[in-house]
């Protein structure tokens, strides 16, 4: 049986540097992650601490999900990838999974960025571990999906604003040179 881990890779129309940039930001995070607080630092030895709200559902195995997830930074390079060890899953109910490792590098691509994420460690003797990886493979798909979205909605705004800006410029210098005065010929 293979020891359980989560991969996931998608192509994302943004720079490398802001996909990075939203694995890090308190408000990115909220809005593709869903988590409630976060305190992450993207340099060496940096602390990532993201917490999420309990869920009413309870998992049989796990209990209610949410809870909190921390780590320590080992590597951080801006615009191409991280790397986090000792990573932990602090569940509501229930003790403690991990230490894990969690890793997220990315490559530009002709349609994009190219965004891997992979998520290890695992006691494969366990059954909350591998319960663990069946419950993140979904959960962690879907918030990478959400990230996408957010991701190239907000380049779409930030290039449609400066467009409308650039064209309100142009209009601008359009009307200034019909309205100068050209100078009077003398007779």
């Amino acid at each position: 049986m293979p020891v359980p881990e989560f991969t996931h890779s998608l192509i994302i129309k943004a720079p490398p540097a802001v996909v990075l940039e939203a694995f890090f930001d308190t408000k990115a995070l909220g809005s593709w992650w869903q988590v409630s607080r976060a305190l992450c630092m993207p340099r060496p030895l940096g602390c990532y601490a993201v917490e999420w709200e309990p869920t009413e559902w309870k998992d049989e195995l796990l209990g209610r999900l949410g809870g909190a997830f921390h780590a320590t930074v080992i590597d951080f390079k801006p615009g191409r990838e991280f790397f986090l060890a000792n990573a932990y899953w602090l569940p509501p109910d229930g003790p403690p999974i991990g230490p894990m490792a969690l890793e997220a590098t990315c490559s530009i691509q002709r349609d994009g960025t190219l965004l891997h994420v992979r998520q290890t460690g695992c006691d494969e003797t366990s059954p909350r571990w591998v319960r663990y990886y069946e419950i993140i493979s979904a959960g962690l798909s879907g918030a990478l999906g959400e990230l996408k979205r957010n991701l190239e909605t907000e380049i779409e705004r930030v290039r449609e604003e400066r467009l409308r800006q650039f064209s309100e410029r142009a209009a601008e210098r359009t009307k200034e040179k019909k309205t100068e005065k050209k100078p009077e010929k003398k007779k």
